[in-house]
């Protein structure tokens, strides 16, 4: 199954996200198809960016996210 879910970046102690599609099978920070954003818990305050178009038309095609991306996503306007 394909997942839209976050990548974690960055330093220890200073996380920092993309937002991409991947197989379900892969690992975290494993193998991606599409990045579609980033989110930046650590700036004050955080910042998100994400691609909506691109995160609906996966959606549309059964790419399921995940709880904390679904959040994500509605903040952002993108669903």
């Amino acid at each position: 199954m394909v997942k839209i879910r976050l990548r974690r970046m960055g330093a220890k102690k200073a996380p920092f996200y993309r937002i991409v599609v991947a197989d379900s099978r892969y690992p975290r920070d494993g193998r991606f198809i599409e990045e579609i954003g980033t989110y930046d818990p650590t700036a004050d305050p955080a910042q998100l960016k994400v691609d909506a178009e691109r995160a609906q038309a996966w959606i549309k095609t059964g790419a399921q996210p995940t709880e904390t991306v679904k959040a994500l996503l509605k903040k952002a306007g993108a669903i």
